[in-house]
């Protein structure tokens, strides 16, 4: 017989792996790879991503890093719901992504990137989750909406319709 693990134990795992995704996805943001430069030398900005050079690649590391950030931060958010202080964790995170997005703005040469696909990368993740939920919830209403006052519709197995009183 095999042992399944308690629901209140996978909450956990979870948390610990989107937070551990959301410490290293925003330090990679803040401190990009290759680091910054130091000075103004030879055109370079001094603070800005050197990996930023190499405009294609640090485009996409950039867009791949802010959906992994705000994705792991929705789950934070999932995952928290209804916790003792799950207004503070709201806060904290917000405040996490603004941190994060003041930081790839500083270090982002303003030449090699297109802010609005930034901003657009870190939506992703709660608009597709609204959209469920959406979803879902319009579903629910359309499958009560054919239950009108305790008459339900069933399909014989003759593949036709039949109404069935209160569900019986």
């Amino acid at each position: 017989m095999r042992k399944t693990d308690s629901p209140s134990d996978v909450r956990n795992i979870l948390l610990i792996v989107a937070t551990l995704i959301a410490a290293v996805t925003f330090q990679a943001g803040v401190n990009p790879p290759g680091g910054v430069w130091q000075d103004n030398i030879n055109g370079h900005i001094a603070g800005r991503a050197i990996y930023a050079s190499q405009p294609s690649a640090f485009y996409v590391f950039l867009i791949s890093n802010t959906l992994a950030l705000s994705a792991s931060i929705l789950v934070i958010i999932s995952l928290t719901y209804r916790f003792p202080f799950h207004l503070e964790v709201i806060v904290a995170t917000i405040s996490m992504m603004v941190t994060y997005g003041s930081a790839i703005f500083a270090v982002t040469p303003k030449e090699s990137v297109k802010f609005r696909y930034v901003s657009a990368a870190a939506a992703v993740p709660f608009v597709i989750r609204c959209l469920i939920q959406m979803f879902h919830k319009f579903r629910k209403e359309r499958v009560n909406g054919r239950n009108i006052v305790g008459v339900s519709l069933e399909e014989t197995s003759s593949s036709s319709i039949a109404i069935n009183p209160m569900g019986k």
